[in-house]
């Protein structure tokens, strides 16, 4: 059988500890190849790459991550193929598993950067690494269009509003939850309408978090009372707290907008956002980092 010739996407992260004396660095040797390199792996089918890059971690080093700003994508060819791994800071929490040696893994060594990086088998990890420790905190800011919803020539009910996801809606909501997870989100705002609710129920309900119920930012909502909802939103923006808030097409064009110029930035992100993808503003005391998510 002929080898493929198809890209590959992968995700990966530069794991990091906190420590007294300073920050540590997870790298991994690989046995198959004889490497040192960072977590990263394949994204399996149907997954988008914040949860391969979540999932790969944990089950490489056996530790959860919390992630925090996107790092430089990483293109290279692996035999006649191409590869693309885009990769993340990430902070170790509480909840992993543990490392278990294996025959894809077979050691783990926490380092101090210094180390880390002369231990690294290839200079662009070492890359990734000095880029990883000298981004800042941030506190991330999800604006999330619902999942999949019931086709409105479809529904029978008599209030839009409470018209709900397909299955695959409500499975991708469970994606959603991961991605959310991910990058530490505690803080849930929602739409009124039915199909925001359940978008966002998952992973409410798999972190015990409250969800903030916002007519404004329904589409009926928002239509009706711009001015209010943009308020609303300031308010919002006014905690720090790592959060999201989901709502509708209609809706994303004027607020992405607004929270763009809130936080000083010169260009918009990009509103047309599918269902059940985010855009996630990055914010660090001195800039702000935008990044998309797909579904």
């Amino acid at each position: 059988m002929a080898k493929s010739t198809s890209p590959i996407r992968a995700a990966g992260v530069v794991l990091l500890r906190r420590d007294a004396d300073g920050p540590l660095v997870c790298v991994l040797h690989r046995p198959r190849q004889d490497d040192w390199s960072l977590p990263k792996g394949k994204l399996d089918p149907g997954e988008n790459t914040v949860e391969a890059a979540r999932r790969e971690t944990i089950e490489e080093t056996g530790c959860d991550v919390v992630l925090g700003m996107p790092l430089e994508t990483q293109q290279y060819r692996v035999e006649s193929r191409a590869k693309t791994v885009h990769y993340w800071v990430g902070w170790e929490r509480p909840g992993g598993p543990g490392f278990l040696p294996n025959k894809e893994i077979d050691e783990l060594r926490w380092l101090r950067p210094e180390a880390a990086i002369a231990m690294l088998s290839y200079p662009r990890d070492g890359d990734l690494v000095r880029d990883a420790l000298a981004a800042p905190a941030t506190n991330p800011l999800v604006v999330l269009r619902h999942t999949d919803a019931m086709r409105r020539s479809d529904y029978s009910g008599a209030v839009d509003a409470e018209r709900p996801l397909t299955s695959s809606g409500m499975a991708a909501a469970d994606r959603v939850s991961q991605v959310l997870d991910a990058f530490g989100i505690r803080k849930v705002y929602s739409s009124d309408s039915l199909r925001c609710l359940d978008t966002v129920r998952p992973f409410a309900h798999a972190t015990h978090a409250t969800i903030a119920r916002e007519p404004l930012l329904s589409e009926e909502g928002f239509s009706s009372s711009p001015t209010a909802a943009l308020k609303r939103i300031d308010q919002i923006l006014g905690d720090p707290a790592p959060a999201v808030i989901c709502t509708h097409r209609p809706v994303l064009p004027e607020l992405l907008q607004h929270i763009a110029g809130r936080l000083g930035l010169s260009q918009i992100p990009d509103t047309s956002l599918s269902t059940g993808e985010a855009v996630i503003f990055h914010r660090a005391h001195d800039r702000v980092v935008v990044e998309r998510v797909e579904s």
